[in-house]
C-alpha cells in the first residue's frame, strides 16, 4: 500500500472509491458533510488549505505591521513600518511592561478609463503588542511618527537590568 493511500485528505474519484470498496456519498450523509466541508475550504484558500503562509498568510500581513525592536544600556528602541497611514491612525500604550500598538488601516484606489471604473477598497485594524524586556521610564517615552515609520524611545531606569545573586553553603 503507497503512504498516500494513508492521507485522509487525499481526494478520490467516485470510480476509485467503488473499485476500492468505500462508501458513496449518498449511502452516508456523514461523509457527504465531510467531502462538502472540504471543499467549501478549499474554495476559501484557494487550494492551499495545507500551506500554512500560502495565499493567507499574504493576505494577513496587510494587516500586520512589521516591528523591530532594538535594546542599548540606555533605552528600548521599536521601529514599526506603517506605510499610508497618518498619525491619527495609531494609537501607542504601555501597560504591564508591554508596548501595544494598534490602529486602522484604510486602502482606497479608484480606476477609471474610457468604457470602465474600477473602485477597490480595504479596511482593517491592526494591534501589535511587545513584552517589554525591562523597566522603562514611562514619562519620558517618545514617539516619532515619521515617513510610515513609526519610532518608540522608551528609556531604561537606572537600575541594573542583570544582578549577580551569591551562593551561600551551610
Amino acid at each position: 500500500m503507497p503512504i498516500t493511500d494513508l492521507i485522509p485528505w487525499k481526494k478520490k474519484e467516485p470510480a476509485q472509491q467503488e473499485e476500492e470498496g468505500l462508501p458513496q456519498g449518498d449511502e452516508y450523509p456523514l461523509l457527504t458533510f465531510q467531502q462538502e466541508m472540504n471543499r467549501l475550504f478549499d474554495d476559501f484558500f484557494g487550494g492551499a488549505a495545507l500551506e500554512p503562509f500560502g495565499a493567507l498568510g499574504e493576505r494577513w500581513s496587510l494587516f500586520s505591521p512589521r516591528v523591530d525592536v532594538v535594546e542599548t544600556d540606555a533605552e528600548i528602541r521599536v521601529s514599526a513600518e506603517l506605510p499610508g497611514l497618518d498619525d491619527k491612525d495609531i494609537d501607542v500604550s504601555l501597560s504591564r511592561g508591554e508596548l501595544t500598538i494598534s490602529g486602522e488601516k484604510r486602502h482606497e484606489k479608484e480606476e477609471k478609463g474610457r468604457n470602465y471604473f474600477r473602485s477597490e477598497r480595504s479596511f482593517g485594524s491592526f494591534r501589535r503588542s511587545i513584552p517589554l524586556p525591562g523597566e522603562v521610564v514611562t514619562d519620558k517615552v517618545d514617539a516619532v511618527f515619521k515617513n510610515g515609520v513609526l519610532t518608540v524611545t522608551l528609556p531604561k531606569t537606572g537600575g541594573k537590568a542583570r544582578k549577580r545573586i551569591t551562593i551561600k553553603s551551610r
